[in-house]
Parts: structure tokens; sequence; C-alpha cells
């Protein structure tokens, strides 16, 4: 986005006035009746969803109040919760855009406001937002994450969501979650998606070129050694629209590499700019967008070195960001969005393009109450096909909440202890560890748990669970090695995930410390002092490096809720919190020192 100075300031203060920027974001609290007003502005519409994860029916989803910010990240978005995020975008607290953005007050919001998301729900708001841009003069972004965390999803390889997603009417995707499933399925499931698919960080490995055994597929470019096609060119309201694809840039490391042998990941931020400046050569487009699984962080690091991009739509983190943030690089500015997961939010890019590039926007980021939306007729009927075989094993009644079950925040979530104490009691360890993904929905208090409740939380393709021995010692390189992908200055180090879960075990941590000093006093739950050189017994999930030989963990799961038959939380093993008090991505924590 090449701006001077003078519409630089001109565009910050059309920004502020209509509601983009921190401070008039959302001046006055919305009535539901208006909350989905888009007023019609300039000629290109760019609609934005991001981490669905397989969510087709309406859920509950409770925002982190945990979501610290280190060094340079610290008082700014993403990492803002609760009231303090209120503040900065000047959202009035109490209102329906304050429950779809914070955990306040969670449980009565949700009893008041209803639940979000729901692909049919998503499908009528969608479809009245292209309406209302006019024929041929929106585009719909998918960032991936969208064919897992659901049992249907995880019973047709993704496919359910493939379906849903070409009645939807996506137009470009990238990936990350999809490339847990076979690279046979990967292929498969692109090639029955109607729009494109786009990665321009995916390369073949060298030695696998010389027998590639997807040569024939349509995006592979055995020149450049590109898996996917990098990029894709559309024509919206007249003007030409480049959409470059970034998927998840450490997709074997943090899943298993096993599944996607012959494909290489990283940020690859140099042939981002190479690509940008073809591109821009070559195409001539007037705007260039970004349709990425990098994470806020990432994404605003890359927008400060990469020129030439006008828009990133992000993904990965689950961020709800009401506003986007204006980054200034070499050459201009990039805009930077977030919008959220779970078909919480649509977010809404409206954008004036003239004269060959962007000079001006509006943009809204859009709950999407299901109760304020009626169905799409086709779209439910889609769903309820996909669901059919497998209704009766998704609506097994396991158990009751006795409080809201919640993964979501930089530490141990009620769903992921939930999870913790099963792996603990059925399999009969001292400890158990549990991934920190952000994905998994939320119960209420009172609500029944079922299985499909359970997959929603559980639902990989590399489910199963291990008991074996560990020492103290590599418990706490562990610990220390998550801690820093998630606390590292660096955004390029960070991947994005929340901290390991655990159960019957107890730390102190300092994220503002270096790796190797962030993890402290280890105890059992019984306070015993966990030595580095005694073994441990060890129940956990989710294995990257090889598959594991126990049951799937819903299994688990389920075993332990028909047992109990109502859950109520006795212990939270979440730390206790160094050097972080006052910082605004933390609230209502139990342990801060």
């Amino acid at each position: 986005m090449s701006l001077s100075r003078r519409d630089f300031m001109r565009l910050l203060g059309l920004a502020g006035a209509a509601g983009m920027l921190p401070g008039g974001a959302f001046a006055a609290k919305r009535l539901p009746a208006d909350l989905y007003e888009t007023p019609k502005f300039g000629n290109v519409r760019l609609l934005h969803i991001t981490d669905t994860h397989a969510q087709l029916n309406p859920i509950y989803f409770r925002e982190p109040n945990v979501n610290i910010g280190i060094g340079d990240a610290l008082g700014k978005a993403p990492h803002l919760v609760g009231q303090a995020l209120l503040d900065h975008f000047g959202v009035e607290p109490g209102g329906i855009e304050a429950h779809a953005l914070t955990y306040l007050n969670y449980a009565e919001g949700a009893e008041r406001f209803g639940a979000v998301g729901g692909f049919a729900h998503l499908k009528t708001l969608i479809e009245r937002l292209r309406t209302e841009a006019g024929d041929g003069n929106s585009l719909l972004l998918d960032g991936g994450d969208t064919w897992q965390g659901s049992g249907t999803a995880y019973w047709t390889r993704g496919m359910d969501m493939v379906g849903a997603c070409n009645l939807l009417g996506v137009d470009v995707m990238t990936g990350h979650w999809e490339f847990t499933y076979r690279d046979t399925e990967v292929i498969r499931n692109i090639g029955a998606f109607k729009g494109d698919f786009v990665a321009q960080n995916v390369k073949v490995r060298e030695e696998a070129l010389f027998d590639y055994k997807f040569e024939d597929f349509a995006g592979f470019d055995e020149d450049m050694g590109l898996a996917f096609r990098p990029y894709s060119i559309k024509e919206i309201g007249g003007v030409k629209v480049a959409v470059v694809g970034q998927a998840f840039p450490y997709t074997p490391i943090a899943n298993p590499q096993r599944f996607i042998p012959d494909w290489t990941f990283g940020i690859q931020d140099g042939r981002m700019q190479e690509i940008i400046d073809q591109v821009r050569a070559e195409e001539k487009p007037a705007l260039v967008v970004v349709l990425s699984h990098n994470g806020m962080d990432v994404d605003l690091k890359m927008a400060s070195r990469v020129t030439g991009i006008d828009v990133i739509f992000g993904g990965h983190t689950h961020d709800g960001v009401p506003a986007p943030t204006i980054v200034a690089n070499a050459s201009g500015k990039t805009l930077v969005t977030n919008a959220g997961s779970n078909g919480k939010f649509v977010g809404v890019m409206d954008l004036d393009v003239k004269d060959g590039r962007l000079h001006d926007y509006r943009y809204r980021l859009l709950p999407v109450f299901s109760n304020l939306l009626k169905p799409d007729p086709a779209m439910a009927d889609y769903i309820a096909g996909v669901r059919a075989p497998y209704k009766a094993k998704l609506e097994e009644k396991l158990a009751v909440a006795e409080e809201t079950l919640f993964r979501r925040g930089n530490f141990n979530g009620t769903f992921d202890q939930l999870i913790c104490d099963a792996l603990r009691k059925v399999h009969d360890a001292q400890i158990s560890l549990s991934p920190g993904f952000r994905w998994g929905t939320t119960v209420l208090p009172g609500q029944t748990i079922t299985m499909d409740n359970v997959m929603d939380q559980t639902c990989i393709t590399y489910p199963e669970t291990y008991r074996r021995e560990m020492t103290g010692a590599d418990l706490k390189a562990i610990l220390e090695d998550v801690c820093d992908n998630l606390f590292n200055p660096d955004p390029y180090v960070q991947q994005g995930g929340d901290m390991v879960r655990l159960g019957g075990m107890n730390y102190v941590c300092d994220p503002t410390e270096s790796i190797g000093k962030r993890i402290q006093e280890m105890t059992l739950d019984d306070g015993t002092k966990i030595e580095s050189d005694k073994n441990y017994v060890v129940a956990g999930w989710a294995t990257v490096g090889s598959q594991s030989p126990g049951e799937p963990i819903w299994e688990t799961v389920a075993t332990y809720l028909r047992d109990i038959k109502t859950v109520k939380i006795e212990r939270l093993n979440t730390p206790k919190l160094k050097n972080v008090k006052g910082n605004p991505g933390i609230a209502d924590y139990p342990s801060l020192v």
C-alpha cells in the first residue's frame, strides 16, 4: 500500500471516523437489530473466515483471559484480554460485541446472546454481505484450519468440510491442519475443492522431485519446486486482485511430518518478497493481499519486512481483533487483520481501489450469532446429511457440566483439566500432559457433555494415548521448549499454540525470562518437589514423532465421563506466574507472584 504521509494521515482520520481504530471502534453499544449493517463503501469487498475447525453447527466459544504479550508485543493487539481489549478498541462493556470479543461474564452472556457460528447461519450472512456488495464485487477467503476439529471431519477425512466450503462459496484458501491428513488425502481434497488452494511457502523436497508422486497435480510447479499454486489472480469489481497464500510455516514440527514426507514449509519471507515483486511486475494487480496462517505476531513482523502487500488476512492464533493493525515498512503500509475462530466471526474489508492502487478502506469484524441469522436451507440439509451416519455416536450423553468448560488461554483451561484428569485416572499415572491447542468448543454450566463435545476437543489424526516414564529433567525440557514457542520475543520463533496442559503437577513460570529459565519450582500436587533424575509415570496423547500405542484420547475421556457423571473441576493445574502483573494480556488469573 504505497501512501504518502498526507494520504496516510487522511486514511487514519477516515478509519477512526468509521470506527476502524482504537477509541472509536464501537462507540455505542449495538443493538442486535443493526449488528450486520455494513454500509456500502468502495468497489472491492473481501470477506475473511479462518480457523473454523470443522464446526458445521452453532457452538459456544469462550475467548481467553490469558493471552500474554512479551517485549514489543506488550500492550498491543492481539495481546489484550477482557476490559483491556474493550478499552483499547472503544467497545462498550455488556453488549453483544463485548460478549463476542471477551471472556467477561461469559456464561451469563452466552445464555443471553446464544450460540455462535454454524455453516448454515454463516452461509446466510455471507450471501447477505455478497449481495450488498453487488454481483462480482466480492471474494470469500478462508485462512485454513477448516478440515479438522470435529468427529465428522475425522471420519470423512476432511471431505465434509470441502463440501461445506463449496456450498459456502469459498474462493481461495490456504492451510495448516489440512496437512495432518495423509498427503494423498490432501491432494484429493484440494481436487474436490471448487476454489483455489494457495501456499507460496510449501516446496517439494529436492530428493522427492526425481520421482514425485503428485507430478500430475495441477498446482505443482516443477521449475520452482512448489507443491501448490503460490497465488491466485481474481477480477473483482473491475479490479485485478492477487491473493498470495501462506500456509502454517511450522507444520512438520508442530504436526507429524510422517503424513507429508515430501513437503517442506517455513516462513520464507524472502520467497514471499520475490513472489510479490513478480506478481506486481507481471500480473500488474491493483491490490495484493496475503491469505496467511502464520499467526498474528508473525504476520505483523512479516508486514514490516516484506513490501508491496496491501492487506494480510491472518489466522492460526484465533485472535478476534476488531480493527486492523497498520504496519509500516520500507515502501509503504500494510493492514494486518485476524478473524478469530470456529466460525464465530466474519471479517469484512471494503476497499476503495482506483487508479491502480488502494486509496481507502473500511473494516468490520462481524460476530456470527446463530439466533440472529436464519439458517440457509441447502446448507442445513447438507450438514444433516453429513452427520446422519454418525448421529447416534455424536449425541451420546456422557456427563453434565457443573461449570463452564473451556480451552482457550495461554495456560490450562477447564476442559483441558478434564482431559488431564481423565488421562491420570484411566491410565493410572502420576502426571498427565495434553497439548496446548487453541481449537475446542465450550460447554456451559448445566449443559450435557456429549461425544460431539469430546470430539470437538480431541479430534486429530494422531489421537493415540501413551503411558510411559519420564524423568523430571524430561518434563522440564518439554515445558521449557513449549514455553519458548509461546514467549520467545522473536515472533518468527513462535509457533502459535498455547502452553502444554498438565495434570497432577504444578510449577512457577516467568514468561519474561529466556529459554531454560522460565520454568521453576516444579512439584507434584501434594507439594513433593519434582527431581530431575527421578522417574515419573506420565500419560499423554498426540505424539508428533511417532505413533503412540494407546487408545484414541476421546475413548479415554469418554470412559472417564461415563464413570463420574458430573464434572466439577476440583483443582486447576495452572502455574504461578512471575513478572506479568499489570500485563493487559492477563486478567482474573488465580496466582501472580
